[in-house]
C-alpha cells in the first residue's frame, strides 16, 4: 500500500513563547521568514525557507515543546563558523561538535529546548 508521498511538506516545533521563538531562529539561526500568522494571544505559526523546504514554530494550547522529539539538521556552509557564532549568542549546545568521517555536527537547542543538530557533510569520494 502506498499513499502517494511526494516529499516532507515541513517540520514544525511547538513553542512556548512565540516572539522570542521566532526572534531566535531569524535572528540568532539567520533563517528567512516566508509566512507568519496572527499575532495575539490565540495559535500562531511561522514558516521559514530551509533550501526549498520549510522549518515552521506553531504556539497553540495543546501543543508542549519537548527534547524529546524529532530533530531538525541544519546543513551548513560554515560549520566551525557556525558553532562561534552560536557559543557567542548563549545558545545552549547539547551535544559538543563531533567529526564522524562523514560530516561534523554539534547538538543545540533553541529557547524552549527543541532539539536542533547543526551539521556540514563533507565531499564524498566518487563511487566506481
Amino acid at each position: 500500500m502506498s499513499i502517494g508521498v511526494k516529499e516532507i511538506a515541513y517540520s514544525v516545533y511547538a513553542v512556548s513563547d512565540f516572539d522570542r521563538a521566532l526572534a531566535f531562529y531569524q535572528d540568532v539561526i539567520g533563517l528567512t521568514l516566508t509566512f507568519s500568522m496572527p499575532e495575539g494571544d490565540g495559535p500562531r505559526w511561522a514558516e521559514f525557507d530551509v533550501g526549498g523546504a520549510a522549518l515552521c514554530i506553531g504556539k497553540t494550547a495543546d501543543w508542549k515543546p519537548s527534547t524529546e522529539g524529532c530533530t531538525v539538521a541544519l546543513e551548513v556552509e560554515d560549520f566551525e563558523g557556525a558553532i562561534t557564532k552560536l557559543r557567542a549568542a548563549d545558545v545552549k549546545i547539547t551535544m559538543e561538535p563531533m567529526d564522524t568521517g562523514v560530516c561534523e555536527m554539534a547538538g543545540i537547542a533553541d529557547p524552549d529546548g527543541n532539539p536542533l543538530l547543526i551539521h556540514k557533510r563533507k565531499p564524498q569520494p566518487a563511487s566506481s
